[in-house]
């Protein structure tokens, strides 16, 4: 065996169980926004072909997808609140299962970051605090800048976790076989987690017990009517995406994690570092703190290569690897991971909206 092949004496490639399912390896792939969604933000039949492709993965954590109307915050993602999502994932979830995948859907409100046209008659978006956020939303007529958000009212919250605990109920019958929920990357439970989003007075703000409770009543919903062991959650510690920031987040992010424990939720997924950037983040802490305190299986994300995930895997850094941008142009990556073969690049102007083209025309590696 030369060492060039040293990867193939890993674990990275075997099955591993992860609560009521059994994959196939331990290479996940992350969640990607590619907006080929269309009317009443329905998947389509080329999303059913475009995962199908990648089932080779270990687990696929599908696209970011809306659980209301309010949660959308960019052009042509899919939603998960009525009869027509779960018909058009129920095709998904079906193509996936049948190559002898499995697919976790990750729930996703983004609170602030979207933008009146966005949104039902044209509202303002809603967040914790109404704190603009710098950035660009993406609307179906270009990107268009932020704006102020409406603050909530306590009163709304109840109906927030309604439609996460409703979305997570859509999701199973939809065929999925189980959900993550999105508490990351500047969206709107992270906004309430973190002091620079979260300016509350009242029961929702304030104290870290605060700032985290809208979080744990929706784990807590989600869990209610999903087994603990089909519930998994994305968590972005040190992530500066969509402008957000914690004076302390160690001291957060370690309570959250002690306390999402009380859930026995099946996976922690993290992003280590700032989201698509850089793993090393000024003010940041050694994310294993978190890994040592979660009583699951944990999902290491951000920048994996496969030497890294080798690695982090002979080290038991992490129990599962995601990889995100290699599954776009490498519908087949974990045989290529085997073989050792270069990955394909891909192309930057078709990632978001469009067709077929960027999306499921990457060939797989003997036709490359």
């Amino acid at each position: 065996m030369t060492n060039a092949n040293a990867h193939l004496h890993s674990d990275l490639f075997k099955p591993v169980q992860l609560g009521a399912v059994q994959l196939q390896n331990r290479i996940v792939m992350a969640p990607l926004t590619r907006s080929r969604a269309k009317a009443g933000d329905v998947p389509t039949e080329l999303a059913a072909e475009y995962y199908a492709q990648r089932a080779g993965a270990g687990l696929i954590i599908a696209e970011a997808t809306q659980i209301s109307p309010q949660g959308k915050g960019y052009a042509w993602t899919p939603g998960i609140y009525n009869e027509s999502h779960v018909a058009g994932w129920k095709k998904i979830t079906d193509a996936v299962h049948a190559k002898g995948g499995r697919i976790f859907l990750q729930l996703w409100h983004v609170g602030r970051i979207s933008h009146p046209d966005l949104q039902p008659g044209n509202a303002l978006p809603v967040a914790p605090s109404a704190i603009k956020p710098d950035g660009n939303a993406f609307t179906e007529s270009g990107f268009k800048p932020f704006v102020e958000p409406r603050a909530l009212e306590a009163s709304e919250l109840p109906a927030i976790v309604e439609q996460y605990k409703i979305a997570a109920q859509l999701s199973l019958q939809a065929g999925f076989d189980g959900v993550e929920i999105h508490a990351a990357n500047g969206y709107l439970l992270d906004q309430f987690l973190r002091d620079k989003t979260n300016q509350r007075t009242d029961n929702y703000g304030g104290s870290i017990e605060n700032r985290a409770r809208l979080l744990l009543e929706v784990v807590e919903a989600v869990t209610s009517v999903i087994p603990s062991e089909r519930v998994g959650i994305r968590l972005s510690p040190i992530s500066p995406a969509n402008d957000i920031a914690d004076s302390n987040p160690k001291a957060l992010f370690s309570y959250v994690v002690e306390q999402l424990n009380r859930y026995k939720l099946v996976y922690l997924h993290v992003v280590e570092g700032a989201t698509g950037g850089p793993r090393e983040v000024d003010g940041g802490f050694d994310l294993q703190v978190l890994r040592d305190l979660f009583k699951g299986i944990y999902i290491a994300n951000n920048g994996y290569d496969l030497e890294m995930a080798v690695k982090a895997r002979d080290r038991n850094l992490a129990d599962l690897v995601a990889f995100g941008r290699p599954w776009i142009a490498n519908p087949d990556l974990v045989e290529r991971f085997k073989a050792g073969a270069a990955l394909a690049e891909f192309n930057q102007a078709t990632l978001y909206g469009g067709g077929a083209e960027g999306y499921t025309d990457y060939p797989p590696m003997q036709q490359s």
